[in-house]
């Protein structure tokens, strides 16, 4: 056992992103003892930003077994630059696309996707959130985020949102002014979306999908090769069977469903903490067990989320101790998954979503 042994152990140790050892990136920038106390620094992206207190508990453990005298440990990461490459026709540069959908309307769609979004761009990583929803953008009311969209150069400037890049059909029609498009329309809409908009480099870009099952999960995976899902639930049965055919429709489209979550999953009384099971109790989690597919956590009914949807304030439900563990739990299991699903195809030449 001997300092240059961790050394090699830890230029082995594979970055969650690409499942490659970080010799290869040359991520491994210190490690040093001195009577006992051994330091470490080790560079991973933007990317896996919600695993860092993971990332720091399992170099630590491997100090430990390679250096079982050490008296301190302290493992500090920095950040490691890998900008996105172009993926796809449309030539977006973002690492990960995630489709939030469900396969109706009514679940808390939307809130979940700007959730997600906000979770992990308050955990460190770049993100962008499109809100699809092209018959109900719901985005601009749960942000507070107004007005019509302008130029940036030759691109479509984004808004910012709370340090997310946001953009929504919302700030291209008129508030008041129904829409009212064919298949055609809609691909030509979402395709200008990713690609004319400057989004700049992304870990994640979340789309907030239309309710149900149509054209824009078609076109989604025709022109963004390697996007994944998730799929938002109720826990009652009547939510589950069209959950079910969300999940159906994003395999047939090829888009792997990537994790299930449980919105509405119980109501906690504030007054006595007593928890009501309203729509029933554990629906999604079981399905995604009998489905094969993760579950990602659950959102319990909150009247401050509401709220805050009502105020344009959902930023402000990370300051909520009884609903942020739940939204940060669900963004740090999705880039857990991701992170796994590389360690088993490690990448070759590029980066791919999966």
């Amino acid at each position: 056992m001997s300092l240059e042994t961790l050394h090699q152990a830890l230029q082995r140790f594979p970055d969650p992103e690409t499942g490659i050892p970080l010799s290869v990136g040359k991520q491994v920038h210190e490690v040093r003892c001195d009577d006992g106390h051994v330091c470490v620094t080790v560079a991973f992206s933007s990317y896996v930003a919600p695993l860092r207190t993971e990332l720091r508990e399992k170099i630590a453990e491997l100090v430990r077994t390679h250096l079982p005298e050490a008296r301190q440990i302290d493992v500090e990461i920095v950040n490691h630059p890998r900008p996105a490459l172009p993926s796809g026709q449309l030539g977006l540069t973002a690492k990960s696309v995630v489709l939030v959908g469900s396969g109706k309307g009514g679940v808390g769609k939307s809130t979940v996707a700007l959730s997600l979004a906000l979770a992990l761009k308050r955990a460190g990583c770049e993100v962008g959130l499109l809100d699809a929803d092209v018959y109900g953008p719901s985005v601009p009311q749960l942000t507070g985020v107004r007005g019509q969209a302008t130029k940036a150069g030759d691109k479509i400037a984004p808004f910012d949102y709370d340090g997310i890049r946001l953009m929504s059909i919302g700030y291209m029609v008129p508030p008041d002014k129904a829409v009212i498009w064919r298949g055609p329309m809609l691909h030509s809409a979402v395709s200008t979306f990713l690609r004319d908009v400057a989004w700049g480099n992304l870990d994640f870009l979340i789309v907030d999908m239309p309710p149900g099952t149509g054209d824009i999960a078609l076109t989604l995976s025709q022109v963004i090769p390697g996007a994944c899902a998730v799929v938002v639930c109720t826990p009652q049965e009547v939510a589950l069977i069209d959950a079910v055919k969300a999940v159906a429709m994003f395999q047939q489209v090829k888009i792997p469903v990537v994790g299930v979550v449980e919105n509405m999953s119980s109501f906690i009384c504030p007054d006595t903490g007593k928890r009501y099971d309203i729509f029933g109790k554990g629906g999604a989690r079981q399905y995604a067990e009998e489905a094969g597919l993760p579950f990602l956590g659950e959102i319990p009914i909150n009247i401050g989320i509401r709220e805050r949807g009502d105020e344009g304030n959902s930023a402000a439900n990370f300051s909520d101790p009884t609903v942020a563990p739940y939204l940060e739990k669900i963004a740090f299991q999705l880039v857990r998954y991701l992170a796994q699903k590389s360690a088993q195809s490690p990448i070759k030449a590029q980066l791919p979503v999966l």
